[in-house]
């Protein structure tokens, strides 16, 4: 069977991570929502996405399909249930589109189609920028369950203070040094060729992926996910990293989602609740306003190839789109466009020559090229973000 995994209706409430990926390649929990569809179905997948993403994620289309919203983080009841779908059956969540049986060329009305209502209490979904760090408490739990089941991990080193070893799992080639490991409360999962260095203290549910390093000393908290080779240092609570990012030195850093190529720099810190206990408002590209999160604690939204200086500090509830450069005193606006230089006392263009100078040089220091295709990305994403900037 082919699968075609879609974005769906909450694409733009998952801006601006999906500004430069589809939705079924963010990450929550140890994988991406892609990862975890393959893993279940045993099948490789396409996407149906923005049509200027499609160079880098193309679909396939066979004589029969399987259409998947990526929204939807699979269990294993659900992917069966998805396995099992035929020509004209469509399997839905309330009145929203879980996957669906597509022929070749078929123009899909579900008002004909079979409607399977999925009623089991396992549903997880990603509507919001906020769940990619809300829900990553469950979605490592069931991403370690699925990558660990039948599977020996790697002794526990020596000098490594560990409660419930049972729940920690490292791969070949990592590397952990004299550090405490708690995972009474959730699972630690340590990738292949990771590092945790000396001094560091972390509580599960936790997720190191492959290559990446905990540095010297660090304090991480529960519901957090270091994504692949991406570094990160000082104290973290509940937060997610996607890929190739770096929050190397001190600082705080608390229920926030870093995308990829992201750099934050030396004491920099986000406040994660208001003052006066307040909900958290977050920047909506759909109504170009703050909209409510009904969360108490919410801290950084920060898009791919973003970057900012040292000492840098971020309010509550703060959305900063792509490629943006911020640097300064004092605190910058809660919602800083895409291609934005500057900080708190205002904002200029970040030019794309000189944007994607920065990116090639960035990603050349870890054997990854910018090509024309992640240009052509950005090309766009600077065009359509033109309206939020001031000239």
């Amino acid at each position: 069977m082919n699968y075609i995994l879609f974005d769906g209706n909450v694409r733009n409430q998952l801006l601006p991570f999906t500004f430069t990926r589809p939705v079924a390649d963010i990450r929550c929990g140890i994988l991406t929502i892609r990862e975890k569809w393959e893993k279940q179905l045993g099948f490789t997948t396409t996407t149906v996405t923005e049509d200027y993403l499609a160079e880098k994620w193309p679909m396939v289309e066979l004589e029969s399909n399987i259409l998947i919203n990526a929204s939807f983080i699979p269990s294993e009841n659900l992917a069966n249930i998805v396995k099992g779908l035929s020509e004209n059956q469509a399997l839905f969540f309330d009145d929203e589109p879980i996957a669906f049986f597509s022929s070749e060329g078929q123009e899909i009305d579900f008002d004909s189609f079979e409607v399977i209502q999925y009623s089991h209490d396992d549903v997880l979904r990603i509507e919001h920028t906020w769940d990619i760090f809300a829900k990553n408490h469950e979605a490592i739990q069931r991403d370690f369950d699925l990558i660990t089941k039948g599977r020996k991990s790697q002794p526990i080193p020596e000098g490594v203070m560990v409660q419930n070893p049972k729940n920690v799992f490292i791969e070949e080639g990592a590397k952990i040094h004299f550090c405490s490991l708690n995972a009474s409360d959730g699972p630690i999962y340590i990738g292949k060729d990771s590092e945790i260095m000396e001094g560091s203290l972390i509580r599960g549910p936790f997720a190191l992926c492959e290559g990446s390093t905990v540095k010297m000393g660090s304090k991480i908290y529960t519901g957090t996910t270091i994504g692949p080779f991406s570094k990160i240092g000082g104290e973290v609570n509940n937060s997610v990293l996607f890929s190739y990012s770096n929050k190397g030195h001190d600082g705080f850093l608390g229920n926030s989602v870093l995308g990829e190529w992201c750099n934050i720099g030396a004491d920099t810190n986000t406040s994660n609740m208001k003052n006066n206990y307040a909900e958290v408002r977050l920047w909506d590209y759909e109504t170009e306003g703050f909209a409510k999160t009904g969360r108490q604690f919410c801290g950084l939204m920060m898009g791919d190839h973003s970057k900012c200086g040292i000492n840098t500090m971020f309010n509550t509830g703060t959305v900063i789109g792509v490629s943006a450069n911020i640097f300064g005193s004092g605190f910058p606006r809660n919602f800083i466009p895409s291609f934005s230089w500057g900080g708190a006392s205002g904002t200029t263009i970040y030019k794309t020559i000189k944007a994607f100078e920065t990116a090639k040089e960035m990603m050349a220091r870890r054997n990854v090229e910018f090509d024309e295709i992640e240009a052509k990305i950005l090309e766009h994403v600077f065009e359509e973000t033109s309206k939020f900037r001031r000239s």
